[in-house]
């Protein structure tokens, strides 16, 4: 968490390119936070990942093929001070959680209440993720988080979407655990799991204080857990990293420890690096050790990411995520692009992601780059199996609901303004006979092809309170890839799931 001083792309974007004006949506009525017009809608962006909620300060692990993601909500804080207020956090008490197999549509699953989960906490920022068969056979999941500045907290579960626990009922790091030294802001945890199914974890910031400088504030920290993954078991030791600010994050590669953070916004007056320039201000800069609780093992290598201002994205503070999925690195990062949409200038972040070059046997990074257009789709959306309505790659005038199932919500839309939900890269293997979804409400949800008042491919009406499934014969000739976009009509229609079905 920051506080500053203050199949590609190409695919059927011409046919999304015109047209966008009758689908910009009102800001009169209650309060919404949702864009006046979506920036990914017709520009055929994979960037931001979300364009309904405002996230930031990204983590990430893969489980049964998927990457899941989770980060800050900053929507929470701009939903509690309007779109004149300032993004200072501190109504901030919950976590976003994300996911994808094909890196454009984007799963929303919805809200971790943290606030609920841990009533004594402050806030809740910068989650840091890992996960680990334990001795009875499944997969836990270990969430830490900053407890605003004050500390580290961590929830549990045995589902990447929850439910989760707190298994400690306090902070796992508080500014009063033992052998910080000079770290006044124990937070903003990077963890990591080694070979040997260790856990480790390194958080910290603050500044110089009384004793550190503006070359080495020393006040990071990195601490081995317990076998538990919920305690400490070493002393807790320093990394020695140049311009400290935040944003810990640790990797591991054969045998070797990458930690990365944030540097912070002082001139670089004391460089003693020779060969290594110097980092850029509030950049990302990494540092390797293959020994970690030796404060001199480690070595500072190089800065990796600059700041969002220095890719034209206005500046901001800084936190990225590496990630490995499907054999390519990818970097996660939040800049301010979304706010503009959303007629806010207050400091509210999304998340983002772009490809990263890596040598992982030299252990080297190449300097990242940040772009609107972000990655391409790696696999087409299969149509002829279940699809969640939450899944999209760009929405308009769309909010969501949970359900009673951790990690599903539904798709709702509005009666005052155009509501659309963006399918990318749906591959039709045969034509379509029947389509079939989910819904609760009053209204009809119409399926067009590859732009929102294109073809219409299936139209299916509902009429009940509750969720019922309907289902539309259709008769196409219409096969191959297309973008796919629903269209909410009627009385706050809530879609949970749609499929298509060929004969």
């Amino acid at each position: 968490m920051k506080r500053i001083k203050l199949f590609t792309a190409a695919l059927l974007l011409a046919a999304m390119s015109a047209g966008n004006d009758m689908w910009a949506l009102s800001t009169s009525g209650k309060k919404d936070t949702h864009p006046v017009e979506s920036p990914k809608f017709f520009s055929g962006n994979a960037n931001p990942l979300s364009d309904f909620i405002f996230v930031a300060d990204p983590t990430s692990m893969e489980y049964n093929g998927r990457l899941y993601v989770y980060g800050t909500n900053d929507t929470q804080q701009l939903d509690s001070v309007g779109k004149d207020g300032k993004n200072t956090y501190q109504y901030i008490h919950s976590l976003v959680m994300l996911s994808t197999d094909d890196m454009v549509n984007w799963t929303y699953h919805g809200l971790i209440d943290v606030k609920a989960l841990s009533p004594w906490g402050i806030a809740s920022w910068a989650p840091s993720i890992v996960s680990r068969i334990e001795s009875d056979g499944k997969t836990h999941f270990y969430l830490y988080y900053s407890n605003s500045g004050a500390g580290v907290g961590v929830l549990t579960s045995t589902s990447p979407v929850g439910p989760w626990t707190d298994p400690l009922g306090r902070m796992l790091v508080s500014q009063f655990t033992q052998g910080l030294g000079h770290c006044k802001a124990p937070f903003d945890p990077g963890a990591v799991i080694d070979d040997e199914g260790i856990g480790w974890l390194s958080f910290g910031g603050g500044g110089k204080g009384e004793v550190g400088t503006d070359y080495m504030p020393g006040d990071a920290r990195i601490v081995r857990l317990g076998k538990d993954l919920i305690s400490l078991d070493s002393e807790i030791v320093e990394i020695k990293a140049p311009y400290h600010f935040e944003a810990n994050e640790l990797n591991y590669w054969n045998g070797t420890w990458i930690y990365t953070y944030n540097t912070d916004w002082n001139k670089r007056t004391e460089w003693p690096h020779e060969g290594v320039d110097k980092p850029s201000i509030c950049c990302m800069s990494y540092m390797t050790s293959h020994t970690p609780l030796d404060t001199d093992s480690w070595k500072y290598v190089d800065n990796y990411f600059k700041n969002p201002g220095d890719y034209g994205m206005g500046f901001s503070n800084n936190h990225t995520h590496l990630q490995k999925y499907k054999g390519d690195y990818y970097l996660f990062y939040h800049n301010m692009c979304l706010q503009e949409h959303k007629g806010t200038n207050g400091g509210f972040r999304s998340l983002c992601v772009n490809k990263l070059k890596v040598d992982e046997k030299n252990v080297k990074l190449e300097m990242g780059e940040a772009t609107l257009k972000g990655v391409d789709q790696i696999k087409p959306v299969n149509p002829f199996i279940h699809q969640q309505a939450e899944t999209t790659a760009a929405t308009l005038g769309i909010h969501f609901e949970p359900t009673a199932t951790p990690g599903n919500m539904l798709a709702v839309g509005s009666e005052q303004k155009k509501s659309v939900i963006s399918v990318r890269g749906v591959f039709f293997s045969g034509f379509p006979s029947l389509f079939r979804a989910t819904a609760a409400g009053h209204g009809t949800l119409e399926v067009h092809l590859d732009r929102p008042d294109g073809e219409v491919l299936a139209s299916t009406s509902f009429n009940s309170d509750s969720l019922q499934t309907v289902s539309t014969k259709i008769n196409t000739d219409k096969d191959g890839i297309h973008n796919l976009y629903f269209v909410f009509k009627g009385k706050e229609l809530k879609v949970d799931e749609w499929i298509f079905e060929r004969f």
